[in-house]
């Protein structure tokens, strides 16, 4: 039952990560909480191992979404470069960072940025595009602030990455699509280092690589890398805005819960 789940949860966060760019990790975490709860996880590695698992299956995710996305030629690869710069050395720094923050206190802080994700999803809100070019200083600083966030919060990062990107002038089409490709390294450094930081917890349950849990990563990963095609074709194909509205109430419920 808990791997039926995990397959349908798979599917939600491929069609996500396609249409939005976020990586999915907003939806996986919170319900990989839940399940872990359930399935009587420790509590003390509980939400550490959720964000770890996120992490990791954003990787397959993204994959089948950036290839989709690359058809489009949506993706700006020489931002990806220096942005992913950045990335690599701040999503291995964010997961040291959460492995030190104790579980409800990180729950509490991934609740509170879902609260505020669904809000700037419900209501549109973007900052005024710049007609400036990206540096590649500033490319590569601001992929390391993304990067070492989205390694505490186990997302792919576009819920930061797709704003920033338009506030610097690019495409919103574009910004979706590049984001979806920076979420490639924030999942492959962040879960590395989510793995080293739990491998020696001894709560962990069994067939966990540290704080990555193979069976809901094998479960996810399976239908997210076939589901993220799809995402993408609709995020090139029809007005997002009632699906993002949605998404954003799911958002607003989950972060009320964690908070609550």
């Amino acid at each position: 039952m808990d791997f039926l789940m995990y397959l349908l949860l798979g599917a939600c966060s491929g069609v996500l990560a396609g249409l939005f760019g976020i990586g999915g990790g907003l939806v996986i975490v919170p319900v990989l909480v839940f399940s872990f709860t359930a399935q009587g996880v420790a509590h003390d590695v509980l939400t550490h191992l959720a964000v770890g698992t996120s992490l990791a299956a954003i990787l397959f995710t993204s994959i089948n979404s950036v290839l989709a996305h690359h058809k489009q030629q949506a993706v700006l690869w020489p931002k990806v470069t220096w942005l992913g710069t950045g990335i690599l050395f701040g999503s291995a720094f964010g997961g040291v960072t959460a492995a030190y923050i104790p579980g409800d206190y990180l729950q509490k802080i991934i609740g509170v940025f879902a609260v505020l994700m669904s809000l700037q999803m419900f209501s549109g809100w973007r900052p005024a595009g710049q007609a400036s070019s990206l540096s590649k200083p500033v490319m590569t600083i601001s992929g390391g602030v993304i990067g070492w966030a989205s390694a505490i919060f186990g997302i792919g990062g576009g819920s930061l990455m797709v704003p920033f990107l338009t506030w610097k002038g690019v495409d919103i089409k574009k910004a979706v699509a590049t984001s979806a490709a920076c979420g490639l390294p924030i999942a492959f450094s962040g879960a590395l280092s989510f793995m080293y930081m739990g491998w020696q917890k001894a709560t962990l349950p069994q067939y966990s690589m540290g704080f990555v849990y193979l069976p809901a990563l094998f479960g996810i990963a399976l239908t997210s890398f076939f589901f993220a095609r799809l995402g993408a074709k609709l995020a090139h194909q029809l007005p997002p805005v009632m699906l993002k509205r949605l998404f954003a109430l799911l958002l607003a419920l989950v972060g009320a819960n964690f908070l609550l």
